[in-house]
């Protein structure tokens, strides 16, 4: 099924956030943290009717925020009013359950957030399969105690997708619905396999865009291929991969491939469910990672993107950094957050660029041109038969001809071509 919303109207959230002393002295920002998950909200089309953060010395184990703060909370619900309270930390299912009842209104936390905004957006079979797996992922341990909450039909934020349906309120049956989309996914994997093996009989590098989400990642893909791949300022605006072909400043050509943006906090179940999409990161010659160079977190940013690429084994790819809304900056900060940046990605070298404007793309494209792994050119001569005139083209589409002629039964060419097809071209050398 694809996941959509039942209500006729926005609905209304107040949004919580929490900062102890751990996370203080771990320097993570409960504030930064808490306006990512406003944003996340309107991406899931909530209105942030208000927002909450508390300090606390740890986290109260029975409500999170303390019975005086809860008291508080039900209170401004009732007064805004709001349709649910919205927690920028995962909870566990008892203590989800315990908020809902002493707060009288929906709450969710970061995770359902994120499941929810995954199952508005995925368009394809395969992305519907992830989220659905991610989602029911995320259930199971959560069944205890959670049948009413589980058969309302209400929908809104936190009930889209599989979540709305008899099929979790029975262990057995969610855990064969996970096995065979498992399955199905596995058969998506192993055509994915199949589809890289022909693409690398007529050898391509693959370069693969990754970045925080809202980053601007689709719009650099846009401005590289001259694509329409959708781009704007919601989060996850873009979740199915999308390849596409580039010619680089050499005439060498590659695969650009686009993927779904990271975040501080992504889920376990997301990361897992889109594993194989991810595949497509792990098999790249070049990681183009994209840093929003305008944003005052770029730094912490890059360092979640890291993480991630560390949990899916592909961290030690090669790495540009590509640092995007650069215009949006004066040129001495730019280079001051370049320094600060390479020394965090082990000495992966940067260029400055706006996608939007067009900035900066040439160089960028030399610099994908220099840092890719070396296909040196060959020169050969051909002969190929008239009937297999497909190995012409191939060497007009991937090589330099400089000379061609034909006569009875075959084209004789001169042609530079790059070393990686010359297996592909052994039968024909003359």
């Amino acid at each position: 099924m694809t996941p959509q919303s039942l209500l006729s109207a926005p609905e209304r959230a107040i949004l919580v956030a929490v900062e102890t002393a751990k996370d203080r002295a771990a320097g993570f920002s409960a504030a930064e943290s808490l306006e990512e998950l406003a944003a996340l909200a309107e991406s899931a089309g909530a209105v942030v009717a208000e927002k909450i953060l508390q300090s606390r010395p740890a986290l109260d184990a029975a409500t999170l925020v303390g019975s005086g703060k809860v008291e508080e909370l039900r209170s401004l619900a009732e007064a805004l009013p709001a349709d649910l309270v919205i927690f920028d930390h995962e909870l566990s299912g008892t203590l989800q359950r315990n908020l809902e009842n002493r707060l009288g209104v929906k709450v969710v936390d970061r995770t359902q957030l994120i499941l929810d905004i995954f199952a508005r957006r995925a368009r394809t079979r395969e992305g519907q399969l992830q989220v659905e797996l991610a989602q029911l992922g995320y259930l199971l341990p959560r069944l205890t105690g959670r049948g009413a909450a589980l058969s309302r039909l209400g929908g809104g934020i936190g009930t889209r997708g599989p979540g709305e349906t008899k099929l979790e309120t029975d262990r057995r049956r969610i855990r064969a619905r996970i096995k065979r989309i498992r399955e199905e996914l596995e058969n998506v994997r192993r055509s994915r396999a199949t589809q890289r093996r022909l693409r690398q009989a007529v050898p391509l590098a693959t370069v693969a865009l990754v970045g925080y989400t809202n980053a601007g990642k689709s719009t650099l893909f846009n401005r590289l291929c001259g694509a329409s791949v959708t781009a704007d300022a919601r989060m996850f605006a873009t979740l199915d991969p999308t390849v596409r072909q580039l010619v680089l400043p050499s005439r060498r050509r590659v695969l650009l491939s686009d993927t779904v943006g990271f975040i501080r906090q992504l889920p376990t179940t997301l990361v897992e469910a889109f594993r194989a999409t991810l595949e497509e990161v792990t098999e790249a010659s070049l990681l183009l990672h994209v840093v929003d160079a305008s944003s005052p977190a770029a730094a912490e940013y890059c360092s979640h993107v890291r993480q991630v690429l560390g949990e899916i084994g592909a961290l030690d790819t090669p790495q540009l950094l590509v640092l995007n809304k650069a215009d949006l900056l004066p040129g001495a900060d730019v280079e001051t957050l370049a320094r600060r940046l390479a020394g965090e990605a082990g000495g992966a070298p940067s260029v400055a660029v706006s996608a939007l404007a067009g900035e900066g793309v040439d160089r960028l494209l030399e610099t994908i041109d220099r840092c890719l792994p070396g296909d040196p050119l060959a020169d050969v001569r051909l002969r190929v038969p008239v009937a297999e005139l497909g190995i012409v083209h191939l060497v007009h589409e991937y090589g330099r001809v400089t000379a061609e002629r034909y006569d009875a039964d075959a084209c004789v060419l001169e042609a530079q071509v790059p070393s990686s097809l010359l297996p592909r071209l052994a039968a024909y050398r003359a």
